[in-house]
């Protein structure tokens, strides 16, 4: 589990595609700081670390990711997002983030505003069920408060210190870009859709699994409908 909060970039310095995955090498003051089998966030995508030293680690990944994410397209000499694991004592500085990339949208336009640079980005076709105005989202593994959303179109404002901590300020109009919705609202949406195919569809327990318990107020209302 991750915050958004990017503790610092790396860089590429190999990436090799073999077997339908790939082999990924990032050289960063982090590494060190690492252990093989550990969980470390590239571009916000949660990778393992198969081999490190004081100066750059290994990491392998897999076909899926190569398709849901940027990691296939990266380059040597390319900066990369890196966050480590959230311990349980740390603040919470962002939000809740998983480091399982839902997909990759594009920055479609970028103004300076003052100090700050908005992007306004479109999202993938599901993203329109978990954009919402002051919503979180991470953009590239970088937790951001959505301006405004409407459809698959959604805004975001940059701080300075974002600019200068994150790779977000070298992006070009058009750039890919990964993107993870806000965990909390998937989950609303997948238990609120779910509670509105219960209404037409009352039995959907799957064979061989007890129904749960009615709620007492549920037991309550059959005994007064029955009355």
């Amino acid at each position: 589990m991750f915050t958004g909060i990017v503790e610092g970039t790396g860089r590429v310095i190999d990436l090799r595609l073999a077997g339908g995955g790939a082999d990924i090498a990032v050289e960063t003051p982090l590494a060190g700081e690492l252990s093989v089998g550990d969980s470390i966030a590239v571009e916000g995508v949660c990778l393992t670390v198969t081999s490190q030293d004081a100066q750059s680690f290994r990491a392998d990944i897999v076909a899926t990711t190569l398709d849901r994410t940027t990691l296939g397209v990266l380059h040597a000499g390319q900066r990369v997002n890196l966050e480590r694991p959230l311990r349980l004592q740390d603040r919470l500085g962002g939000h809740l983030v998983t480091g399982h990339v839902d997909g990759v949208g594009h920055l479609r336009a970028r103004s300076k505003q003052g100090e700050t640079v908005r992007f306004q980005l479109e999202a993938t076709p599901e993203g329109a069920y978990y954009l919402v105005d002051r919503g979180s989202i991470a953009v590239a593994g970088v937790s951001l408060t959505i301006v405004e959303a409407e459809g698959l179109s959604f805004s975001v404002a940059l701080i300075p210190t974002t600019l200068a901590l994150t790779t977000l300020d070298g992006l070009a109009e058009g750039a890919p870009v990964n993107l993870e919705y806000d965990l909390v609202a998937k989950y609303v949406w997948h238990w609120t859709r779910g509670a509105a195919g219960r209404q037409n569809q009352p039995d959907l327990a799957a064979p061989g699994l007890p129904h749960a318990p009615a709620r007492e107020h549920e037991r309550e209302g059959s005994k007064e409908a029955s009355a």
